[in-house]
């Protein structure tokens, strides 16, 4: 690193994406978090609907198991009932350990669950009504054709099992089971149906509002070029043409009417003024609005800086240091690319740095200007190839910034390590003053 190197002040660490987007794209694009609230909304209707099921199916197991003792009591077959309902519970518990996706360790929990609860429903009937949970826990679990054959199974055990203790026939024990297990599969397809619809919907309307900012931001280019081209066209371009037909008039009468060619001359002149007062306001229009506000370059980073920390919330606290004067005003280029690169790596430190206190250190030097940004951040390991977070992260931010400085003759450094932070440096090289005149010797020895 060419400056810098003493103690590390906190800073920013540079990954991502140190680019600003028009406004027009800000404004269309859907936010960052839009798809993951959608996924978290339709967890959270899940998850609700399975403590239902599980608070069902203990309240279920239980009233069974009351129901088995007030009618049946003292009989041979009851601690076998209870133990196996103490059995079932437990077992049914370690179904949300094991996660919801059908693994054969799902797939083996379901299938204990199942035959634990069909040796009860034959010992005692009135534990058939458990079969509703289960019929939940299987179409979540199994694809929608095995979970349909495992409801209908489990359908005729508990119509065979009701209906074997029974003293005659009774149609309500033939038929409630099958329209019981009917209306709780169609109430749970038609919801996870309707669920994947939302979900669809979501993603359209997403991919929409993508579309729509993409298209903003054309359009938004392609107006302010249309902008600049007119402008250009009406000021500078006629200016220009003004300015050379003035000349060429000057030339050709600058041996018969040197008065009217001078004229011409002091004319060209009053509008090469013009056209460089619209250049520099046309610099002044395109340079980074912290600059275009006044103050120079200094006091963009510090309003940067105070920006950050209120951004963050506090949670990353930015200070902004000065270091030396500046001999002579910074060029406008060299001011906007050092803002920029300021930008991306504060924007960098704010995505993925985690740190608590970053640090602006703008120093003047005789021969260049160089900017340091470092952070207390987790830090990373900076490849020999190049300055990439080894994890990946987008890395346009960094490219960018190396190419802001290439374009001015400068360099960028890094250095960090996982854990210790980063520092950042951009150093660009200044223009050499031009040397005074020396002063003419009118010694009487030898007049001037």
């Amino acid at each position: 690193m060419q400056h810098g190197s003493g103690p590390r002040d906190p800073g920013t660490r540079t990954g991502a994406d140190g680019s600003a987007q028009p406004y027009a794209a800000r404004r269309a694009e859907p936010p960052a978090h839009a798809e993951a609230d959608a996924d978290a909304n339709a967890d959270a209707d899940a998850r609700w609907l399975a403590l239902l099921m599980h608070a069902a199916f203990f309240l279920l197991l239980g009233a069974s198991l009351a129901r088995f003792l007030m009618r049946h009591p003292g009989e041979d077959r009851t601690p076998w009932i209870i133990a196996l309902s103490i059995g079932l519970a437990g077992l049914y518990l370690l179904g949300p350990v094991l996660g919801s996706r059908p693994t054969p360790r799902r797939l083996a929990w379901l299938a204990g669950l199942v035959a634990v609860w069909m040796v009860l429903v034959v010992l005692a009937p009135s534990f058939a009504w458990c079969a509703v949970p289960l019929f939940y826990t299987g179409l979540r679990i199994l694809p929608p054709r095995p979970a349909l054959v495992l409801v209908a199974l489990l359908t005729v055990f508990v119509v065979a099992a009701q209906l074997r203790p029974a003293a005659g026939f009774d149609p309500n024990l033939l038929l409630a089971p099958p329209a019981v297990a009917a209306v709780a599969t169609t109430a749970f397809v038609h919801m996870q149906r309707q669920a994947a619809r939302q979900r669809e919907l979501i993603d359209d309307l997403l991919r929409t509002r993508r579309e729509l900012a993409a298209t903003e931001r054309r359009e938004g280019t392609l107006a302010e070029r249309q902008r600049l081209s007119m402008e250009i066209h009406d000021t500078l371009a006629q200016g220009l043409s003004s300015q050379q037909m003035l000349l060429q008039a000057a030339d050709r009468t600058w041996t018969a009417d040197p008065a009217t060619a001078r004229r011409h001359v002091r004319t060209a002149t009053g509008i090469a003024e013009r056209n460089l007062a619209e250049a520099r306001r046309f610099v002044h229009d395109l340079a980074p609005a912290d600059l275009a506000e006044g103050g120079g370059l200094e006091a963009a980073l510090s309003a940067l800086a105070a920006r950050e920390t209120a951004q963050t919330q506090g949670a990353t606290t930015v200070r902004c240091h000065v270091e030396g004067a500046a001999q002579s005003p910074l060029p406008v280029l060299v001011q906007s690319a050092l803002l920029r690169i300021a930008q991306g790596a504060l924007a960098n430190v704010r995505e993925h740095a985690g740190a608590t206190a970053a640090a602006l250190t703008l120093t003047h030097l005789d021969d260049r200007v160089v900017l340091d940004v470092g952070d207390d951040g987790r830090g990373f390991t900076v490849p020999e190839g190049g300055p990439v977070p080894a994890d990946g992260v987008r890395g346009h931010g960094l490219p960018a910034m190396r190419a802001r400085a290439r374009q001015l003759g400068g360099t960028l450094t890094i250095e960090s390590a996982p854990g210790e932070g980063t520092v950042l440096s951009a150093s660009i090289p200044l223009a050499p003053a031009s040397p005074a005149p020396a002063p003419a010797d009118t010694s009487p020895e030898e007049p001037a």
